[in-house]
């Protein structure tokens, strides 16, 4: 994902080099950044992972040693609603309530390389209410580069014994992002690439109560989440 992060930055900082025509026009919505207060609303694409760390072997269960990773990123989808408040020229304050799907394959590899025939497919469906600094770069004509910086109180609604693991609901991610806004004839068009960082340990320990699920639950030590979103925002 290093790369990906580092493709839209050199995507941002061409389109701001080159992306101006040569000839002077007028700017689209030319008071839209003085207003105190705008509303809009987003819809993006994320990829869910987890940062896994497996128990010492002398500390796992009666399965052997073993370790768990994340085998694929997959595709999830957010969509939210957006209330900025101007509080001056360079920085607003951003309130994101919405919703967001994903899932995480987590394969389970014994010490001698023999893979479990399938991932565990862990889902989930977040409430969250991202709380974000937005910091403004200076516009040329209808374009704008920004960057974004916040936290974000995520709760899990899909968490339930028969993902073979327990994993706590609730979660705390500080958040990091850049992107561009674009000014259209009637709105604001915006695009952003953000990553998003769990605070906490969100496996639970107890595990599911299920004797087969002790092969998953005496594995693991923490998993923290890890999650990369591209939002696009109409306002």
């Amino acid at each position: 994902m290093k790369h990906f992060f580092l493709s839209f930055f050199l995507l941002l900082t061409v389109g701001l080099a080159f992306g101006q025509p040569t000839q002077t026009r007028a700017p689209n919505l030319p008071n839209f950044d003085d207003k105190a207060l705008n509303f809009g609303f987003l819809i993006g694409f994320n990829a869910m992972d987890y940062r896994v760390v497996s128990k010492a072997p002398g500390l796992q269960g009666p399965g052997g040693p073993r370790y768990a990773d994340v085998v694929s990123l997959s595709p999830g989808i957010n969509i939210g609603m957006v209330t900025s408040f101007r509080l001056n020229k360079y920085f607003n304050f951003r309130v994101l309530p919405g919703i967001s799907f994903g899932q995480r394959d987590l394969l389970f590899v014994s010490e001698n390389g023999e893979e479990d025939e399938f991932p565990l497919e862990i889902k989930s469906t977040y409430i969250e209410c991202p709380l974000v600094i937005k910091f403004n770069g200076g516009r040329m004509t209808n374009a704008k580069p920004f960057l974004t910086a916040g936290i974000n109180p995520r709760f899990d609604l899909a968490k339930s014994k028969k993902d073979g693991l327990m994993v706590r609901p609730f979660d705390v991610f500080w958040e990091i992002g850049a992107g561009m806004d674009s000014y259209m004839s009637y709105f604001r068009f915006s695009t952003e690439l953000k990553l998003s960082v769990g605070l906490m340990n969100v496996l639970n320990p107890q595990g599911t109560g299920e004797p087969e699920d002790v092969l998953y639950s005496d594995v693991l030590d923490r998993l923290t989440s890890r999650i990369f979103v591209l939002t696009f925002y109409f306002e």
